[in-house]
């Protein structure tokens, strides 16, 4: 389990804890493009993530209610997640710093992939 974050110092600090590190923002985004999805769908749109990783970050969006996470009593089990209204908030701001970043890979294509999200 997750240890305690660390106290925010400010606004900010308290937004990048909720949708910073290396899954998270991607996680959030295609929750937002597909509205719901089960593990193995996200594994796969993750390219690169491992399963440790994976569950270990739907967790933590979970604690930190960006993440819905709703399980089926049925065998094999089933398990289908999808954005809270906080995540969806975010959404429009997530999505100005991709327009911000496809233009910066545009202007210079050594910046970042081309590969879309």
């Amino acid at each position: 389990m997750r240890k305690e974050k660390d106290e925010p110092y400010c606004a900010v600090d308290f937004a990048f804890q909720r949708i910073g590190g290396k899954y998270r923002g991607r996680i959030l985004w295609y929750l937002h493009l597909h509205q719901v999805l089960r593990y193995g769908e996200l594994k796969r749109l993750l390219k690169g993530i491992t399963t440790k990783m994976l569950t270990q970050t739907l967790r933590e969006l979970e604690q930190d209610e960006m993440v819905n996470r709703k399980a089926y009593l049925e065998i094999p089990p089933k398990v289908e997640y999808s954005l809270t209204a906080n995540a969806k908030e975010l959404i429009p701001l997530i999505n100005e710093l991709k327009e911000w970043a496809d233009r910066r890979i545009m202007e210079n294509p050594r910046a970042g992939t081309k590969m879309p999200c």
